[in-house]
């Protein structure tokens, strides 16, 4: 099945809304997301119209998604775009212009199918098309435990950094950074 590849309008709300309830309720979504199903839908509408509209405080976003012939979303990936002297998503200072890559999501029966590498190089582009800032840094983080979407972000060219960060909400675990190398995607 073809998909149309694009970002979210704030007209998209309800449909990012849905996705992202869909989203929470994978089996990995404990460890792929830093929200839960219940939280996320209490959230007010307002909050599902900002976002759509591209809302994330400070933090410049853009929202990919791949859009079904019958208008049906199948997957999604947001794009954080950190500046210098800000902080950064995880509250850190960010000492450069970067995009972070998070809300990565592909429905089970297309994963597999490419669908995932097409949402990726549609973000990435974006990035790349960026002059203000000139964004030359794309990172993401995964969950330790995450080996499948792990070795997918692999795949196309992210290699760990050595960051780490602690796994919210469990002390044990932590995320890993991946960047994103000049040979990926493509």
């Amino acid at each position: 099945m073809k998909h149309l590849i694009r970002p979210v309008t704030a007209e998209d709300w309800p449909l990012v809304k849905s996705l992202r309830l869909d989203a929470l309720q994978d089996p990995l979504a404990g460890i792929a997301f830093l929200e839960t199903y219940g939280t996320a839908l209490a959230r007010p509408d307002e909050f599902w119209q900002q976002r759509a509209a591209g809302g994330w405080g400070e933090v410049v976003s853009r929202q990919f998604v791949a859009e079904r012939a019958d208008g049906g979303w199948d997957g999604s990936v947001t794009v954080l775009i950190e500046r210098a002297g800000g902080n950064d998503v995880l509250g850190e200072p960010a000492e450069i212009d970067q995009a972070h890559l998070v809300g990565v999501f592909v429905r089970p029966e297309q994963r597999g199918t490419g669908l995932a590498r097409e949402l990726f190089a549609a973000a990435v582009e974006f990035v790349h098309g960026l002059t203000d800032p000139a964004v030359s840094r794309v990172r993401l983080f995964v969950h330790q435990d995450n080996t499948r979407a792990e070795s997918f972000y692999r795949r196309i060219g992210f290699a760990p950094s050595g960051l780490t960060h602690p796994a919210p909400g469990d002390g044990s675990a932590v995320e890993r950074e991946l960047v994103l190398g000049e040979d990926g995607i493509r």
